[in-house]
């Protein structure tokens, strides 16, 4: 018995030890293997962390060579400004520099090979934007960068830093874009626009649509060509030929405007082109994305369908007011808070408020499905004509000088990377014969623009627009940031690249040669330079006859629109114009008087019992206030009157309003219209006048 004990006892022992031996092998396996684990995820961690440092190197390398092609642009263009060097514009130099930068960083900087962190035997039957790789269990995530061609498979570490100064098209868009169109529409004058606001939106919009469809069919039939001779080496479609007239249609002549305002040409003549350019960006992209949008019934999505096609044109409407109408809107919110806030006592708030708002408007429209370009043009435009009187001093020097400096900083950049583009973008397409068809169908599109139209609307204006004037803005129809941001925006098929390569070509031509060639070209035409703008609009307002065309060129609509502005928007989004309290029926007390600043009111006092501050010199005072007119002489008589209907504002106002909007100041609540030299006298009658 007590044998039997033991025997079993010693079994219970081995199988004890046997038990424990193998858990204590287990655990030095585990151990083992997560000690192994625990030492390659270190070291993924430490190479992980060296790649991104140097991505991060990298990066601001490449940033570092941007901020050197603007740096080194500033200080020629301070140069050829020093030595009134007209030749070549600030944006012509920075595309030189920016193709110098991008041939060294093509053919002079080369990366070393490591062919061993490649991997070639991954194959797949498509190209997912995101692609989950498996190994060992362990997932990984890889991201579609884009193609390369077979003969650049060698050449990875290339593409890698060529690729790095490539940006993403969407940062030209929400970035670049918007400071460069609100300046054109915060910094628009007035003066001259609105009397020749026909002719501009002429050639803004019928212009552009025309020009459009010119190009596009030229292009179709180069295209064919090409398919006939066995050029063509992809899908090449109509709607693709028009997408195409439609990008390189949207004008840019920042270099002819910028020699026109050095040289002081006719105010005229840079009114059309300023107003053309501003307006016919817009109608270019609005217009683009209607053809992108054109989807007729079907497997073929490319053959002609009229409902296709008039749903195309209700989109360009629909997409057009709809993005002006946020626009307004944004602004008029903007001039509201402005308005009715205490925020003019901390100008660093106010001018962040009105920046954000401006640049928000843009990507608003994008996020709705309106284009953000129409929408940040007319909020530009509503907010100089409104929030702009709102703001303190401080905060309206700031906001001009802040739009003035982005336009710079971000226009110069497009034009000097698009030099760079012209080396380091990978999936360049140039032929030959549809570069040629590009540049005959731009010439004759721009002809079918101006030419024509100029014809028509010299059948109705008093102020022809004259030949040399026409030939000018036929030579001054310059491509550039616009076009270059509507090409490069998608790049993904062969026709799209096509298009982009030849745009480039046609902006760096026009940049170069027309406007290199400007200066020359006025010569040429004999048309008149160092035009004093207020010496003529001065001496042109004090010809009776001349005052009475000016009346009759601003269009009966607009005298509508001025008359209803300055009696009712004006009170009721600025501290400026009369208080609604006079121009508003009786029953609306309550809502003239909750509607209408304090402001307004002490104006109104002011007027009414102390003239003696208003005094400037010794001769005539005239205070016209909405439908009350008060003028003291050197005597200190008063006399007073008004029109037959209270509020109306005479046909004075509006001849006085648009030769004098652009010197207009704001003082408590009252447009005081200042000249700005001795040349200008403030009015044809009485020089020695003033009206607030």
């Amino acid at each position: 018995m007590v044998f039997k004990v033991t025997v079993n006892g010693w079994r219970a022992a081995r199988s004890l030890w046997l038990l424990l031996l193998v858990s204590l092998s287990v655990c030095i396996s585990v151990c083992r293997a997560t000690s192994s684990r625990e030492e390659d995820s270190a070291m993924e961690n430490i190479v992980t962390e060296k790649k991104a440092e140097e991505s991060h190197r990298q990066d601001s390398a490449d940033l570092l060579i941007f901020i050197m092609l603007l740096t080194l642009t500033i200080l020629t263009i301070w140069l050829f400004k020093h030595r009134r060097f007209r030749f070549l514009h600030e944006t012509g130099l920075a595309m030189i520099y920016g193709l110098i930068v991008g041939v060294i960083l093509r053919y002079g900087i080369h990366v070393p090979r490591d062919i061993s962190n490649i991997t070639m035997s991954c194959h797949v039957n498509a190209s997912p934007a995101t692609l989950l790789v498996n190994i060992s269990g362990k997932f990984y995530e890889y991201t579609l960068k884009g193609e390369i061609s077979a003969n650049e498979v060698n050449d990875v570490q290339d593409n890698e830093m060529l690729r790095k100064v490539t940006f993403d098209p969407e940062v030209f868009f929400n970035i670049l874009l918007p400071p460069i169109i609100f300046h054109a529409g915060y910094s628009l004058k007035r003066r001259h626009f609105f009397r020749n606001m026909g002719s501009i939106l002429a050639y803004a919009f019928l212009g552009t649509v025309i020009s459009c469809f010119i190009i596009g069919l030229l292009m179709y039939g180069c295209v064919m060509l090409m398919k006939q001779v066995g050029q063509l080496g992809g899908d090449f479609f109509f709607t693709d030929c028009l997408f195409f007239g439609a990008i390189v249609s949207a004008t840019d002549p920042v270099t002819v405007l910028a020699i026109f305002n050095e040289l002081q040409v006719d105010v005229d003549l840079y009114a059309l082109l300023f107003g053309e350019s501003v307006l016919n960006d817009a109608v270019a992209v609005v217009l683009s994305s209607s053809i992108v949008a054109y989807q007729p019934e079907g497997d073929n999505s490319h053959t002609f369908e009229v409902m296709a096609m008039l749903k195309s044109f209700g989109i360009f409407l629909g997409v057009f007011s709809g993005s002006f109408a946020l626009g307004v809107a944004t602004g008029v919110v903007t001039a509201l808070v402005t308005k009715f806030t205490k925020l003019r006592d901390f100008q660093l708030l106010e001018t962040a408020l009105f920046f954000l708002m401006s640049w928000s408007t843009f990507l608003l429209a994008e996020a709705c499905g309106f284009t953000g370009v129409v929408a940040v043009l007319f909020c530009g435009i509503t907010q100089a004509h409104y929030t702009f009187n709102n703001l303190s001093p401080e905060s309206q020097d700031r906001t001009k000088q802040l739009f003035e400096l982005l336009n710079f900083l971000a226009e110069n950049f497009i034009f000097s990377y698009m030099g760079l583009t012209l080396f380091t973008f990978q999936n360049h397409v140039f032929n030959p014969m549809f570069i040629i068809g590009a540049f005959i169908a731009v010439f004759l599109g721009r002809a079918a623009n101006i030419y024509p139209l100029s014809f028509l609307l010299n059948l109705g204006r008093r102020n022809k627009i004259r030949s040399n004037f026409q030939h000018m803005m036929m030579f001054a129809g310059l491509r550039g940031a616009m076009t270059f941001a509507l090409s490069i925006r998608d790049t993904a098929t062969y026709a799209r690249q096509m298009m982009f390569s030849t745009t480039l070509l046609v902006v760096f031509f026009t940049v170069w040669i027309c406007g290199g060639g400007t200066t020359q070209m006025l010569s040429c035409q004999r048309i008149r330079v160092g035009v004093d703008s207020d010496q003529d609009n001065s001496m042109s307002i004090a010809e009776g006859s001349e005052r009475r065309s000016t009346k009759q060129e601003s269009a009966w609509l607009f005298r509508i629109w001025y008359n209803f502005d300055h009696n009712y928007l004006k009170p009721i989004l600025t501290h400026s114009g009369p208080p609604l309290t006079a121009t508003l029926p009786p029953c609306c007390g309550p809502l003239a008087r909750f509607l209408t600043s304090p402001q307004a009111y002490e104006n109104e006092c002011q007027l009414k019992d102390d003239d003696s501050d208003l005094i400037l010199t010794d001769g005539d005072i005239n205070l016209t206030y909405g439908d009350i007119t008060v003028s003291t002489d050197a005597t200190g008589a008063h006399t007073s009157g008004g029109p037959a209907f209270a509020g109306a504002a005479t046909s004075d106002d509006l001849d006085r309003e648009l030769a004098y909007g652009d010197h207009e100041l704001v003082m408590r609540g009252t447009r005081l219209v200042l000249p700005m030299d001795d040349s200008e006298p403030p009015f044809p009658d009485h020089p020695n006048r003033l009206r607030m």
